[in-house]
């Protein structure tokens, strides 16, 4: 089969298949029995196969028809495989007697963002995440303030989880090869947020609006939001940039509105 078979630019296949980048991805998801393990967008099973081993059984999200028959021949009952789009999927549905699911996948790099915003809104029933991305996106999202790379993703995405850029990978590991550099990262929802935003929805707005113009100052882009005084009365320098911000920061922001 995978001699036969030809990825599909539409759903932005590469597949992975170097061993000892499988083998370091599972020793960093380090699957125990009875841990619910959910994979998104399992392939040729490359991941899919040595997860099983270790955990008897597992789900997956694939939306390729032509490779789910080959995922269930080798993987029999032990897999349970659901052809569906996994922006449009609601995770929930898969929760076991609330134990937290743990989440993995090698994302196409076209839907890897939405995706991930899409999963966040299920962060309460996730205990973690473990992704192969894009080694770019992968730097926006573990940015600290101060960096270039820091922005709306950064934010966001931290507000949720506790992020970690976990090892690099390079085009090689994968067929066919992509033309950019990839990384793993994990993604653990916080048990507890550090900062608690009193509304999402404004978060969201004011950290989408800081970036909208990220070379320009706060008093500047949040000018339509907040007032001078009511940012300087937090102790927030209007003369800053949207990328010098914390979360923290944001968070003190938004929950003046």
């Amino acid at each position: 089969m995978s001699n036969k078979y030809r990825t599909k630019k539409r759903f932005g296949q590469h597949f992975l298949h170097d061993p000892a980048v499988i083998q370091t991805l599972i020793q960093s998801i380090n699957p125990k029995q009875d841990q619910q393990i959910i994979e998104i967008g399992a392939g040729m099973g490359a991941l899919t196969f040595p997860l099983l081993e270790q955990l008897g059984s597992m789900e997956v999200i694939e939306i390729d028809r032509d490779v789910i028959q080959h995922l269930q021949r080798q993987g029999g009952d032990r897999l349970k495989v659901y052809n569906v789009d996994a922006l449009k999927f609601n995770f929930k549905q898969l929760l076991n007697h609330n134990q937290p699911l743990r989440i993995v996948g090698n994302l196409p790099y076209n839907i890897s963002t939405p995706l991930i915003f899409h999963l966040l809104e299920s962060a309460s029933h996730i205990q973690d995440m473990h992704f192969m991305l894009q080694k770019e996106v992968v730097d926006r999202i573990t940015a600290q303030p101060g960096n270039k790379t820091y922005g709306r993703l950064s934010v966001m995405v931290q507000y949720h989880c506790d992020t970690e850029y976990l090892f690099y990978v390079g085009p090689a590991a994968f067929s066919p090869p992509p033309k950019v550099d990839s990384a793993v990262l994990r993604l653990q929802p916080w048990q507890q947020k550090p900062y608690q935003a009193n509304d999402i929805k404004l978060f969201s707005q004011v950290v989408t609006q800081a970036f909208s113009m990220r070379r320009k100052t706060l008093r500047n882009t949040l000018k339509k939001l907040l007032t001078i005084k009511q940012i300087e009365a937090i102790g927030i320098d209007t003369g800053l940039r949207p990328e010098n911000l914390s979360v923290k920061e944001y968070v003190a922001l938004s929950n003046l509105l």
